[in-house]
């Protein structure tokens, strides 16, 4: 299978509808890792994304008859993208089913294209089970995203370019894995020619088919998967790609969201472009590889695979990037009741900048405040700690507490005598139109909402915080409506910054 595929790639045909994108130095980021980091921009594409060039690599090598007929795909976007505009140079027709979820700036993409768009369901899953119901209904051919030859042939001549264009020792490639099919293309390429270049895959920590499946020696299925970085959304990883990264690829390296949000800001600062999450997740693989391995003078390539970003987005990347590149912390900072406790508090920050600033009467002993402020990095954010306990107070560091950075932030400052047996749960849904209206009128009315916090991120899901007031004697039935509901959810009923500032 290895040399089929290196001849696969060498001789795929993807110059009709792709370019030959270049591969960038980053210099601010080379210089703040002590290495050499290249970008290979495949978010410079006509469909700002790799995509097209395995989706047209399929599709031109279909048998007439079958192109004649038409072509189906399912995708949150990118592969959609591809395949629209393969099949308009080919002449043929494209249905796509995409999941209702998808940004709208994809949807506008793909019919911009000549696709025929058809909305459908949640997730992608749901998408990839209509559309094969509708490959037989109407006698189409399906373009699968990443589990075909021809596909994993096409993104493969990525690996191909890389070569070409740098033909110096290179350390590491890292490449985002949704379903496997871009890093499998490169990796048969790059270890046949270069077997000595280290292949690292790079996914979520909420979406880690490939990684799961790698150490449990079987393809997983993910009961559910983080929609932030939606190009990569995937549960199940392909049988092809499986079997090839097995093969192939040294490790992966799984980031977080914020990760992910500082990667995207990197690469603006270095490029002025801005990438999707799915775009920017090599870029954070090889960060934290940095980090981690402690390298210093070595030539590292990440590939920028993405760029189809909803405006709206941005919203959340910005806040969230601080945190990933460890530029803010928020602590709550206890202190006794009495005058001069604040100014000795402050004296304790000295010059620092505030990002945030909450305070709150917590009874007539003690009060709580809630301060967010920059940093330098993790270990400047230790001596914080240091400092604040040094000067007598209680801190509780916050910085890494999702319930704290979604909502606790917005909300802080609010007791209520009323919340009696309070239960607080997050939970994430599906964005849409009347999501949040759907989600409240799904909430029983035989217990009383205390409290609620929602904010729009402009996020592909919505994130809902709720206080229920349920007696002790009806958890059970509590338990039974959270089975039944169907949403992703946290008992955050425990939380210290909740008890600290809201229970």
């Amino acid at each position: 299978m290895l040399c089929d595929y290196l001849v696969q790639i060498l001789t795929a045909r993807v110059y009709d509808v792709a370019q030959e994108t270049p591969l960038e130095l980053a210099p601010n980021l080379s210089t703040r890792l002590n290495n050499k980091l290249l970008l290979k921009r495949e978010d410079m594409q006509s469909v700002f994304s790799f995509k097209l060039r395995g989706a047209y690599n399929k599709m031109v090598n279909l048998p007439p008859d079958m192109l004649a007929q038409g072509v189906i795909a399912a995708s949150a976007g990118n592969h959609a993208q591809g395949v629209a505009l393969g099949a308009r140079q080919l002449g043929t027709r494209a249905i796509i089913v995409m999941p209702v979820t998808t940004p709208q700036v994809k949807v506008n993409a793909v019919k911009a294209r000549g696709g025929e768009v058809i909305l459908y369901g949640d997730t992608y899953d749901d998408a990839y089970a209509h559309a094969r119901q509708l490959e037989v209904e109407k006698g189409l051919t399906f373009i699968h995203p990443f589990d075909d030859p021809d596909v994993i042939a096409g993104q493969g001549t990525i690996g191909m370019e890389i070569l070409r264009q740098y033909q110096q020792p290179i350390h590491a490639i890292f490449v985002a894995i949704g379903g496997g099919g871009l890093i499998s293309g490169i990796a048969a390429y790059v270890k046949r020619l270069r077997p000595e270049i280290k292949i690292i895959g790079v996914e979520p920590v909420d979406a880690d088919a490939m990684h799961q499946s790698l150490k449990a020696g079987h393809r997983i299925k993910l009961p559910t998967v983080g929609l932030f970085a939606d190009g990569v959304a995937v549960r199940e990883v392909g049988e092809e790609t499986f079997r090839l990264c097995q093969q192939y690829v040294d490790e992966i390296i799984l980031v977080d969201t914020d990760a992910t949000c500082a990667a995207i800001k990197d690469v603006f600062e270095d490029t002025r472009s801005i990438v999707e999450p799915a775009g920017a997740l090599a870029i954070a693989g090889a960060k934290a590889y940095v980090e981690r391995e402690q390298i210093e003078g070595k030539t590292l390539i990440a590939i920028a695979c993405g760029a189809n970003m909803n405006f709206d987005r941005l919203r959340f990347v910005a806040e969230r990037a601080e945190f990933g590149e460890r530029r803010e912390a928020i602590f709550a900072v206890t202190i006794p009741e009495h005058p001069g406790s604040l100014r000795k508090f402050c004296d304790c920050m000295g010059r620092r900048n505030l990002t945030e600033f909450n305070y709150r009467i917590a009874d007539e002993k003690t009060a709580h405040i809630f301060v967010g402020m920059q940093i330098q990095n993790r270990a400047d954010r230790v001596k914080m700690v240091e400092i604040f306990e040094g000067c007598g107070f209680e801190i509780l560091d916050l910085t890494d507490d999702e319930l704290t950075k979604l909502h606790l932030r917005h909300m802080v400052g609010g007791r209520s005598l009323l919340a009696h047996n309070e239960l607080l749960y997050r939970f994430e849904f599906p964005e849409r139109p009347g999501a949040l209206m759907k989600f409240v009128g799904s909430m029983s009315p035989d217990w009383n909402i205390s409290l609620f916090h929602y904010r729009n991120n402009g996020a592909d899901y919505g994130r809902i915080v709720v206080g229920m007031q349920v007696p002790p004697h009806e958890m059970e039935e509590w338990q039974a409506f959270l089975d039944t509901l169907g949403y992703t959810y946290w008992d955050e009923s425990q939380n210290l910054a909740y008890k600290l500032f809201l229970g």
